[in-house]
């Protein structure tokens, strides 16, 4: 679990709200007793943790928290406001890019007297905000208040590569708050849920745009994600380059700068079209639409859309205006580049061999300095060959992640830590690859080549096969693959 690198809000001091309301008795302390992966070593358990965190009823009898509060949970317990007795709880449904998710709890009692809690609009910025929840793992609820001060497309820190509206506000950041609510005017405006390493007075929640994107989302039964356009907008304020593209000298539009070959957006969008109006909001030459009183990066305007929605793009193509239709969608491929949870990661095991799918939680296994320790080739191999050669991108880089010492791998220099490219003149591309290849017909030695530095090892068949449940029992694996 991240706990040491989400930092949840606490927002300044308590405050009584309009009506009769109170919004503390719908504040849900959670604990949960988290068990994750070992990366480099995936059929291995970390030891069970116990988290604790803050979530609130909202209709439907549901209890709504950070994804990250709940993440990699063996068993969940929520408590109500000044209730000593714990009820069991489940997730329901789980967004690990926007870090939210949606919890129920099976026992009736457990909502006697509870009422659900609306979400309301958009705070302004400088206008003041109330937090709820339970910081520092404490037993008593805690009301803080704080102002907020910037609004901005923030890196969620859950899923760590993904960028979605933050509000900023200058409350005191303290651990267990994550997930609770952020309350102006008696509605929640927010869910609390990151905070600035090094930053004093600075932490950020969750806005309502996020909150109902996740809720409308999930109405259909699944959770599918925020979609993606597929582009890459840069701004277009060189005056020479405007002229070249039909534009006046100063004025609106951004260029598109890169359409990825997996986007749905290939084919409709093209390199150097230029952005004019997105989802109705009119594009500065910066790449900022403004929203709800906000400059924000132009991204803003496709993060309204649920997947499988086409949103309405105004372009400028070789001098003439058109509005064009961008499908949005969610795809797999990103994930590599995402911290992953709740799903156990693949690999196999032969001959002492430990192949699996590279990703960032696999790197991040190399060290304090894994991204010196991993290598270009590994980082270009994540980052960059799907958009710079997509005819030859592996779908999933395989890594040989260690080897487990016996006398049939005893007299190999085995590149640990290094990515495959062949095994028996097989192209090695997902996993399943390592397995067929390794299975092939007729093989006596079984050659396998990397990446890195060319290298090549070999393995003898007969002494790997007779050796391999062996080397399973030894290392204490019960099963030498999860596919």
């Amino acid at each position: 679990m991240r706990s040491t690198i989400i930092l949840p809000i606490l927002l300044g001091a308590a405050a009584a709200l309009g009506g009769n309301s109170a919004p503390e008795k719908s504040v849900i302390q959670i604990y949960n007793f988290g068990q994750s992966v070992a990366w480099d070593a995936p059929w291995r358990f970390t030891g069970v943790g116990r988290s604790t965190g803050t979530g609130f009823l909202i209709k439907g009898k549901r209890i709504m928290t950070n994804a990250h509060v709940v993440s990699w949970a063996k068993q969940i317990l929520v408590r109500r406001y000044q209730d000593p007795r714990p009820y069991a709880a489940k997730v329901k449904f789980i967004g690990h890019d926007c870090d939210l998710a949606v919890l129920e709890v099976e026992d009736e009692a457990f909502f006697e007297g509870l009422e659900p809690l609306e979400v309301g609009e958009l705070p302004k910025v400088r206008s003041t905000v109330i937090t709820y929840g339970y910081p520092a793992g404490g037993e008593q609820i805690s009301y803080t208040r704080g102002v907020v001060s910037r609004i901005e497309l923030q890196t969620y820190v859950h899923i760590g590569n993904l960028a979605f509206l933050g509000v900023q506000t200058d409350a005191a950041i303290n651990p267990g708050n994550s997930g609770g609510p952020v309350i102006q005017e008696g509605m929640v405006v927010g869910v609390a849920f990151q905070g600035a390493t090094g930053l004093e007075n600075t932490g950020f929640f969750i806005p309502p745009s996020v909150i109902n994107h996740f809720l409308k989302d999930v109405e259909d039964g699944t959770y599918h994600g925020f979609p993606r356009a597929g582009i890459r907008v840069i701004a277009l304020q060189n005056p020479a380059y405007r002229k070249s593209l039909g534009l006046a000298a100063t004025g609106p539009g951004a260029r598109v700068d890169l359409v990825l070959p997996s986007s749905a957006a290939k084919g409709i969008l093209e390199e150097d079209d230029v952005i004019l109006n997105v989802a109705g909001f009119d594009v500065g030459s910066d790449a900022s639409i403004m929203y709800e009183g906000n400059r924000l990066n132009l991204t803003a305007g496709f993060h309204g859309a649920q997947h499988g929605d086409k949103v309405q793009v105004k372009i400028l193509r070789k001098g003439q205006e058109q509005s064009v239709q961008v499908p949005m969608t969610v795809t797999e491929e990103e994930k590599m580049l995402s911290n992953q949870y709740d799903v156990l990661p693949r690999y196999y095991v032969y001959g002492g061999l430990i192949f699996t799918p590279l990703s960032i939680d696999y790197l991040r296994t190399l060290g304090r300095n894994w991204a010196d320790s991993a290598g270009s080739e590994m980082f270009y191999e994540l980052y960059y060959r799907r958009n710079e050669k997509p005819e030859v991108n592996r779908p999933e880089p395989i890594v040989l992640a260690g080897v487990l010492a016996h006398p049939v791998n005893a007299n190999m220099k085995a590149q640990s830590r290094s990515l495959v490219s062949k095994i028996n003149g097989k192209a090695i591309t997902k996993l399943e690859d390592v397995v067929e290849a390794l299975a092939q017909p007729g093989v006596k030695e079984h050659l396998i080549e990397f990446l890195q530095n060319d290298g090549v090892e070999c393995l003898s068949r007969d002494e790997a096969d007779q050796a391999n449940p062996k080397i399973l029992k030894t290392y204490g694996i019960t099963k030498d693959r999860r596919l």
